[in-house]
């Protein structure tokens, strides 16, 4: 790709979110979403690939069928409340109909479908930035409107997403499906929790981008788009095996790693506001996550150990390639090692 192309797709993304976060007119929020929208095909399609290509095509139609429904909803509103303004979704048909736009944006069930097949199609870095900055934006917006949104849909959608982001990854052989996925289970967790308390689903966002940059960085530095190809990695580098099966594990919530500290927080407060049903469906989808990742695990010691004795270890010698990111991966890593315990004294 061009400097120049790359340059303007990046400041395009960049921008495309600030305005849409720091905007109080409706127009220039949907406008923002639609630069965030528009600036990532670029990235999508290089390499130029016939899947690539397929992946931008089906995330372009996707997104502008939210931006229309998401127009029509402020259009809507407008007609009957006579405001532009950001925080005036008082019409029914227009929240509900907002709800199921920022939903589709977001990729929470049942309008799923699209981020898999999206995300497998696309290079590693280009499904880096639709895991993780696409989803602020979004997020941003659901965070502002949650007192006038429909939130028993949103409940609903919520504990599906969770549900169905831990049973579509179980039979999944790709990481780069299995990553959106947990995406689409970790945007329930944000969901569910944004009108109780919006500032836990702003901390589960932050932990999430962390994690899921540190695991799509590594995994770009290494080439390793399938679970067979981690227990490859393990003979050239094991300090990088090593971050990233640490680093699926707290995408997993496995105590007492920091993934495990917003599930938690979600959950006792949704006992605390008696919502135990809630509560028991989302703790149940979540072992339901932790199951495939820790089938990762296993099957990748279980490939590591038969080789490991039979093989050299060329990550102890001076000439591997990975030895110059390992350092910088090793301090973001280390943002995901045991943070509950600080976090749950300073509370």
């Amino acid at each position: 790709m061009s400097p120049y192309v790359l340059l303007i797709t990046s400041i395009s993304l960049f921008m495309g979110t600030a305005l849409t976060l720091l905007s109080n007119h409706w127009l220039l929020a949907w406008m923002g979403l639609e630069m965030n929208t528009l600036a990532i095909l670029p990235t999508m399609t290089h390499p130029n690939h016939p899947r690539s290509t397929e992946a931008a095509i089906k995330y372009f139609l996707t997104q502008a069928t939210a931006s229309m429904m998401i127009m029509f909803a402020i259009i809507y509103n407008a007609w009957s409340t006579n405001q532009w303004s950001l925080f005036q979704m008082s019409n029914y048909t227009a929240s509900t109909i907002m709800t199921m736009a920022l939903a589709i944006k977001l990729g929470l069930a049942p309008f799923h479908f699209w981020l898999p097949e999206v995300t497998q199609g696309i290079p590693l870095l280009s499904g880096m930035i639709l895991l993780t900055w696409q989803k602020v934006a979004p997020t941003t917006l659901l965070y502002q409107l949650s007192p006038s949104l429909n939130m028993k849909m949103l409940v609903t959608m919520a504990i599906s997403s969770t549900l169905l982001g831990g049973w579509g990854g179980l039979n999944q052989t790709h990481l780069r499906k299995i990553l959106a996925y947990s995406s689409i289970a970790h945007m329930g967790w944000m969901v569910i929790i944004i009108l109780i308390n919006p500032t836990i689903t702003l901390m589960t966002l932050l932990i999430y981008i962390i994690t899921t940059l540190t695991l799509f960085l590594t995994l770009h530095h290494s080439s390793t788009t399938k679970i067979n190809s981690i227990s490859n990695l393990w003979i050239k580098s094991t300090p990088m095996t090593i971050i990233i099966l640490m680093t699926l594990l707290s995408l997993g919530g496995l105590p007492p790693l920091t993934g495990f500290l917003p599930k938690w927080l979600i959950l006792q407060e949704l006992t605390t506001h008696n919502n135990l049903i809630a509560a028991t469906s989302m703790a149940l989808s979540a072992l339901l996550s932790l199951f495939f990742y820790m089938r990762i695990i296993y099957s990748t010691t279980l490939t590591i150990y038969p080789t490991s004795n039979n093989s050299k270890l060329q990550w102890l010698t001076p000439q591997t390639k990975t030895t110059n990111i390992i350092p910088m991966l090793t301090i973001i890593s280390s943002l995901l090692l045991p943070l509950t315990p600080m976090f749950t004294s300073m509370n």
